[in-house]
């Protein structure tokens, strides 16, 4: 099977093309990415010595699809992640809309041409902001949770966010171009008869994630506390009780080789896929788990929120569950232990890759 993959040489494709080679036989892996992250070199050269084929192109580009060889599937590990992207007064919203939905046109016109599937890597930020804004939540053990006998919205339990939970705007711009990238594969997927899989991820941590707090906080913030940098509650309480689920790309791989074997109609178009519950944590928490494992660390405190900000967001993967029989395999113990390794072996880290 030739695979492409986007964004290839990021903390998740470079990942997921690592544990694809690991996990198949007879896969053939081409990537693309325009090397405009700090740190990406480093994964270009590593993913070279494994035989994987890389080349310079920008998916904002019509023009760099038509030199690209031809593939069975496609994953899209290329966007940019954060929630603040073209909103923070730092980043261009025109630039996050080029990456996230212009983009995906142009691999949804390239699946067309060559008859290629796309499993587009989807995010929990495609929920509407505000009934999860305004959920009641309590304190517990340092982390919010739902307050029971609380009035939730429909789509939400005590295991999370389910896919059928509202999609209304506002959901950020950043979340906006991920549901529009959705709808129009979706409607490509109908129009021109090629499989499309839409996985929804939560928070994709481990070791090797780029060093910046909007789109990787748990590599950021181990990093930060192990280097004494300043680190910051923001919003709500200031006391970082808000709760953030967590997954390691690499389990992502089984279902990954699942969707390209199969086309089953009837498997669902959209699924959840996250560590859930038993994954999540507050940032207090993991601020005991750093002081534990690194020595204590003062976090400063902010009450002041940032824009789309929410107080738990945990996903409910029971679809996934139920669908391909998938669960995460690897623990949010093992997942920071990992990242703690990564941290202590280099150094330069935040520098190599956050600036």
């Amino acid at each position: 099977m030739k695979i492409l993959i986007t964004g290839i040489c990021g903390f998740v494709g470079s990942t997921l093309a690592r544990a694809l080679l690991a996990a198949a036989e007879n896969v053939s892996l081409t990537g693309v990415d325009n090397f405009i992250r700090p740190g990406s070199e480093l994964n270009r050269r590593e993913l070279a010595k494994l035989g994987v084929k890389i080349l310079h192109a920008d998916i904002r580009s019509a023009a760099d699809f038509e030199t690209l060889p031809a593939a069975d599937f496609v994953i899209d590990a290329a966007a940019n992640p954060s929630v603040l992207a073209g909103v923070d007064g730092k980043t261009s919203s025109r630039q996050l809309l080029e990456h996230n939905l212009w983009g995906t046109v142009n691999l949804l016109e390239y699946c067309k041409a060559h008859r290629a599937g796309l499993i587009l890597l989807s995010t929990s930020r495609v929920y509407s902001v505000p009934p999860l804004a305004a959920l009641p939540v309590e304190v517990h053990q340092k982390a919010f949770r739902p307050a029971p006998g609380g009035s939730w919205p429909a789509g939400l339990t005590a295991a999370g966010v389910r896919e059928n939970f509202s999609t209304a705007p506002p959901i950020s711009l950043y979340g906006a171009s991920k549901l529009a990238s959705e709808v129009v594969a979706l409607e490509y997927a109908e129009t021109f008869q090629f499989p499309v899989w839409i996985n929804r991820c939560g928070v994709l941590a481990g070791a090797g994630q780029f060093g910046k707090a909007d789109q990787g906080i748990f590599s950021f913030w181990l990093n930060a506390h192990l280097r004494r940098r300043p680190l910051k509650y923001i919003g709500f309480d200031g006391h970082g009780h808000q709760v953030r689920d967590c997954l390691h790309p690499r389990d992502l791989a089984p279902v990954l080789l699942a969707q390209m074997k199969h086309g089953d109609p009837d498997k669902p178009r959209i699924a959840n896929f996250s560590g859930g519950a038993a994954s999540a944590m507050s940032l207090a928490q993991l601020t005991d788990w750093c002081d534990a494992r690194f020595g204590k660390h003062a976090v400063a405190s902010e009450a002041a929120p940032r824009p789309f900000d929410i107080p738990w967001m945990v996903l409910d993967s029971s679809l996934a569950a139920q669908a391909w029989n998938w669960a995460p395999t690897i623990s949010r113990e093992n997942i920071l232990d990992e990242i703690a390794v990564h941290a202590e072996k280099h150094p330069d880290w935040l520098e190599v890759s956050g600036s």
